[in-house]
């Protein structure tokens, strides 16, 4: 039987205590959704195919890296498509605890809409022990979001469910770096689809951690593969954010969200990108909404000697 959504992640090495906790707890509450979701662990790392063999999930290890070795978005999303037919495609940061609502809000919009991209904010939540192995867990956990979470800035997505139809090709971004999440929601936005804000229609739970396993223990933001991943996308100005969106679930239905003023002089900055697909005439229209800003960015090329570029 073909399951409604597929859901795929590339995790870290389960090599630090903490994160293999964190990991085993995400894939623990994934696996809890039942027959109507298949779960595909991605990549080589250290940990990831005991992992799969424990959880009873698939393994999928031939995944393709850059020079630094990092999986690449392109080739993981190839093969969370490859794992079997159905409808629906998922991927979801290796540390992030689902619950049921996470199917039932995703079933929904799929009867409603053909084309569309679901994102959403995450809750963030200190955890410190194992979540998802006895009866009761997720009305605990709920609890302890409701007490003691903190809702996540809009700043990207933890997760991006999508129909088959969407996403068929993706540049080669580093995962686990800034950028990549940012350009689905540009893409969404770009291609005409419906991209829906479903905060407050899925809850999804991110456990804390540090940055101990990046290179020299810096945030993903400060990484060079995160310029790089910035370059990929088309530069800053397809740097787009869950405030982006332009629907939002609530209570079942699917809604366009109400302008704000801020909302409107964003829809009018970024048309020329979503619609032309015109750099010139983006960089035009930033300039005139944010002139400071504009200025800043273009100083540095004044101080330039003549013939000298880059």
């Amino acid at each position: 039987m073909t399951p409604l959504i597929t859901i795929f992640t590339a995790p870290k090495p389960f090599r630090d205590a903490h994160i293999d906790l964190i990991q085993c707890n995400a894939i623990r509450t994934w696996t809890a959704l039942g027959k109507d979701a298949e779960i595909a662990l991605i990549g080589g790392e250290q940990g990831i195919g005991k992992a799969a063999s424990e959880f009873g999930v698939r393994h999928l290890p031939a995944v393709k890296i850059n020079n630094d070795g990092t999986p690449l978005i392109s080739s993981i999303f190839e093969l969370g498509r490859s794992v079997n037919a159905s409808p629906l495609l998922a991927y979801v940061n290796a540390d992030v605890l689902l619950l049921q609502d996470f199917l039932t809000s995703s079933a929904k919009i799929l009867e409603l809409v053909e084309r569309f991209l679901i994102v959403g904010q995450r809750w963030d939540l200190d955890v410190r022990e194992s979540i998802g192995g006895s009866s009761g867990w997720e009305e605990k956990l709920l609890a302890d979001v409701r007490s003691i979470g903190r809702l996540h800035p809009p700043m990207g997505s933890d997760y991006f469910i999508f129909p088959r139809a969407c996403f068929q090709h993706i540049p080669d971004f580093a995962v686990g770096r800034a950028g990549w999440d940012n350009w689905m929601i540009y893409q969404g936005r770009r291609e005409g689809w419906k991209v829906i804000d479903a905060t407050a229609s899925i809850t999804v739970i991110h456990q804390d951690h540090d940055y101990r396993h990046l290179p020299n223990g810096k945030p993903h933001y400060r990484l060079p593969e995160s310029g790089e991943n910035v370059r990929l996308a088309g530069g800053k100005r397809r740097i787009f954010h869950l405030e982006d969106c332009d629907y939002h679930m609530v209570d079942g239905r699917i809604k366009r969200k109400k302008l704000t003023w801020a909302s409107a002089v964003r829809e009018v900055e970024t048309w020329p990108v979503r619609k032309m697909n015109s750099d010139f005439l983006n960089q035009a229209f930033f300039a005139v909404f944010h002139p400071t800003k504009a200025y800043r960015e273009f100083r540095p090329h004044l101080s330039k000697p003549a013939g000298v570029t880059g």
